[in-house]
């Protein structure tokens, strides 16, 4: 995949991402960010919990949000570097 292609499916994930917080759809925004993991390569993945209750949902996007943000920034460098 190349960076364009990385950047404008991230971005896409990242608005409705957004969307889904802002809304207070936390069970939609993780969601959102078990696709956004599941797009880094093996070893920028973040190794996610499974989400078994629905009112556990904002904790665990507030845990893992940033986790998934910083691993995508290093998979951006890692592609603007081929």
């Amino acid at each position: 995949m190349s960076l364009q292609e990385f950047d404008a499916l991230i971005d896409r994930m990242q608005l409705a991402f957004d969307y889904a917080e802002n809304l207070g759809q936390y069970v939609d925004a993780a969601k959102i960010l078990y696709q956004m993991n599941e797009q880094l390569p093996d070893d920028l993945q973040i190794s996610l919990e499974e989400l078994d209750e629905p009112e556990m949902a904002k904790s665990f996007v507030m845990r893992y949000n940033s986790n998934i943000k910083s691993a995508i920034v290093d998979y951006r460098q890692r592609l603007m570097n081929f």
